[in-house]
């Protein structure tokens, strides 16, 4: 088993296995090398002024991958709530209550669209029980809510939760009823006990959450043609990241990108950051112009079917300063480090290592060298449905072993405050099962030198 980097043929469909992953592109004398492809490991001494074409990553997906992916989520959806409703017993609930965009979608099919979340009241909350579902719908989403959320019953969604509370719960013959305590606030809560005085609520977090972490293969199709969209859009962008250009506009063009690229949305604001700038690990674009020497550092990712990309990459404008480079080798070495620790536990059948265990192996790389600081934030996070979610790698993640189908993020960084800053990241996918890790970004990691 080896990390592969996957690339597909262009033209082939998003659901056939990538070909040849030791592919390499050859311009003239420069291999265009896609070092972490090998065997061995990148050398992070590499460095490239040839620049990946946008057509060296694969299509956006076609309108048939689309009905492909809706029906296995409609298939899978069954299966899904009977993971939720087998653990109702041990926590002597008889229906979940749910609050969280993303697990309406995932169990109910129903889809708020970008921005609506914050407008949307009540509608899009849903309740399970032993053998019903019920999504709450206003006005504005009953047409819609009938159409998605095919397998449910579409209720009204009142602009007060408590006022038809109790009808809500009485119509699955509800109890007792787990709660997504997280998203309530204490005040509503306290509506709820009121409003139906014998149903008690019990707060619940993390089961839906659990069952997301581990990814279905159409799940894992969308992330992957999510990155695909996001590395041809920065392919794109790059003839026009010279000295003059800002932050913003860049940001700006960059989304533009990725929404006529073959994604719905992007999955956040795009980051720009320019020298200094790079330093803020969540800094947001300024009017601060790409200058020569400087480093460029982008943070960014689409959505695709709902399933969103997130990666970043830190690039050089002119001739780079020694300094810069070697911040940018070390950091490498670290995403590098953490990758190697999953191969070798997939290769070697071992137990898959936990959140925690990854991120010491990177920091600790970072802390050894003694140079600079590592980064303060995670190593990585869960992505799919939401940008962040489990499994967790940092200091704080979970001690077992990681989720497994699943995929996350490697970034590690370092930011010099005042100077400079270097984050490369990206999106793994770990199959322990079929011996697989794949880095599902495609975009090139060695040190890539823009003219200026």
């Amino acid at each position: 088993m080896r990390v592969r980097h996957g690339l597909r043929r262009p033209d082939a469909p998003l659901h056939e296995r990538p070909v040849d992953p030791g592919y390499q592109r050859q311009r003239g004398a420069t291999v265009v090398g896609y070092a972490h492809d090998r065997r061995e490991p990148l050398d992070d001494r590499a460095i490239t002024t040839e620049l990946p074409l946008a057509a060296d990553f694969a299509a956006p997906p076609t309108a048939a991958d689309h009905v492909r992916w809706t029906e296995s989520d409609a298939a899978a959806r069954p299966g899904r709530l009977a993971r939720l409703r087998a653990r109702f017993e041990t926590a002597g609930i008889d229906a979940y209550f749910g609050l969280r965009p993303a697990h309406m979608r995932y169990l109910t099919g129903f889809v708020l669209g970008e921005g609506d979340e914050k407008v949307a009241g009540t509608s899009g909350h849903f309740l399970v029980g032993g053998g019903e579902v019920r999504v709450l719908a206003d006005s504005r989403y009953t047409i819609q809510a009938g159409r998605e959320a095919s397998g449910a019953q579409v209720v009204d969604g009142p602009r007060d939760l408590a006022t038809g509370w109790a009808a809500l719960v009485a119509s699955v013959g509800a109890r007792r009823v787990g709660v997504e305590a997280a998203l309530l606030p204490h005040a509503v809560w306290r509506r709820l006990e009121l409003a139906a005085p014998d149903v008690e609520l019990v707060p619940i977090e993390g089961w839906v959450e659990a069952d997301r972490a581990i990814k279905e293969p159409a799940e894992l199709e969308r992330v992957a043609a999510a990155c695909a969209v996001a590395d041809r859009a920065l392919a794109t962008l790059l003839p026009k990241i010279r000295p003059g250009a800002t932050e913003r506009d860049l940001a700006l063009e960059l989304e533009w990108l990725i929404r006529t690229g073959g994604a719905e949305a992007v999955a956040f604001e795009p980051a720009c950051l320019v020298g200094s700038n790079a330093a803020l690990p969540h800094g947001a674009p300024s009017d601060t112009a790409v200058r020569d020497g400087a480093v460029v550092l982008f943070d960014f990712g689409s959505q695709v079917g709902g399933y969103r990309s997130d990666m970043t990459r830190t690039l050089f404008v002119g001739e780079p300063a020694e300094r810069d480079l070697a911040v940018y080798q070390l950091v490498a070495r670290a995403q590098a480090a953490a990758t190697a620790e999953l191969e070798a536990c997939v290769e070697g059948e071992l137990a898959l290592p936990s959140g925690r265990d990854l991120d010491q192996i990177a920091r600790r790389l970072i802390e050894t060298d003694g140079r600079w600081p590592p980064y303060g934030h995670g190593l990585g996070h869960g992505i799919g449905l939401q940008t962040h979610e489990p499994p967790s790698l940092g200091a704080w993640a979970l001690d077992g072993p990681l989720p497994s189908p699943t995929v996350f993020s490697v970034e590690p960084g370092i930011y010099l405050e005042g100077e400079t800053g270097v984050r490369i990241e990206d999106l793994v996918l770990l199959d322990g099962g079929a011996g697989r890790v794949e880095r599902l970004t495609r975009f090139p990691r060695e040190v890539l030198v823009l003219d200026a």
